[in-house]
């Protein structure tokens, strides 16, 4: 079983990753309020088991997709125990067949890498280049649990905050599908 923390209301003393610094900041400008927590290195959902327990959350899986050609890309949010099937989601958004973006991409274009794929990417990607597409049963949820950027460290927000604020903000619109 991975380290998990105590519950933290502020933010680190040191960031991560830009994009670490960057997600507190705008959650700050913001005002919303989160709960995180530090951790072991968690990169699969099961990992994250122990992290659900301590954020009282269940942590969603941000999965960063794209075309064969790699000139379409999606951060698909869905819920953490739900599997993902290609056809469904490329049937539910009737666009071709897509796959796990490269890990150079992941990181070039999310400021992330495996396992720590988050909706605070939409923070890096001014001109929209990147389709938030979110699975209707992640806002049945009260809190919306993702990592921070990073694979050692977890946010629990109100999904309500994340949808009507923090979205809005980065200028992302997102697609609300059923899967």
């Amino acid at each position: 079983m991975i380290y998990v923390s105590e519950v933290f209301t502020t933010e680190p003393a040191e960031f991560k990753t830009a994009l670490h610094k960057k997600t507190c900041a705008a959650l700050r400008e913001l005002n919303i309020p989160f709960e995180r927590v530090d951790n072991d290195d968690a990169i699969t959902m099961e990992d994250c088991l122990r992290i659900n327990e301590v954020l009282n959350v269940k942590v969603c899986k941000t999965l960063f997709l794209c075309n064969r050609q790699q000139t379409a890309f999606y951060l698909f949010v869905t819920a953490g125990d739900k599997p993902f099937v290609t056809k469904d989601f490329s049937r539910a958004l009737g666009i071709s067949r897509v796959s796990f973006a490269p890990p150079e991409l992941l990181e070039k274009l999310c400021g992330t890498r495996v396992g720590a794929t988050t909706v605070f990417s939409t923070l890096l990607d001014p001109d929209n280049n990147i389709q938030v597409v979110i699975d209707r049963d992640v806002l049945k949820d009260e809190w919306y649990g993702c990592t921070d950027g990073t694979t050692t460290g977890y946010m629990r927000v109100r999904t309500e905050h994340i949808l009507n604020v923090f979205l809005p903000y980065t200028k992302h619109e997102p697609l609300i599908i059923e899967v």
